[in-house]
């Protein structure tokens, strides 16, 4: 199982102006919406919230609006858009499940909920960060 960074999710209630920040003073490269395929949130499950990238060529930067009713609206325990989260990307999600459920660390698994392209689980690390690790899914 491999597993690998791949960004780092900042939570803002003024998304734009945080994108503004890391695009026009920091120098990081846009990267458009369409690039990320996103489910429709619907039923008050999903997530409707603005969204932007950024990246540096190699990470990625994901600019999400912050939303404290995520988790309780989807029915999970864990809530990737109140604080923010770096995340992971991994080759096999159902390994790393079972590591995850081995070490007895619970998780929230989101599946594509967010992301029709990605299946998403998130957990805490040991100070309570939110740490999300994900599978590319076609």
């Amino acid at each position: 199982m491999k597993l690998e960074f791949h960004h780092i999710n900042y939570v803002s209630e003024d998304v734009d102006r945080l994108h503004d920040f890391y695009t026009n003073v920091l120098g990081l490269d846009d990267i458009p919406i369409t690039s990320f395929p996103r489910p429709e949130a619907k039923d008050g499950k999903g997530y409707a919230g603005k969204i932007r990238f950024a990246t540096d060529g190699a990470m990625q930067m994901h600019l999400a609006e912050k939303n404290l009713r995520v988790a309780f609206d989807n029915g999970e325990v864990i809530n990737p858009v109140e604080r923010g989260h770096i995340a992971f990307r991994t080759d096999d999600i159902a390994a790393f499940l079972a590591l995850l459920d081995a070490k007895g660390i619970p998780y929230s698994d989101y599946g594509t909920a967010f992301a029709k392209e990605w299946h998403q689980v998130f957990f805490h690390d040991p100070e309570g960060n939110v740490i999300e690790v994900h599978q590319a899914v076609a």
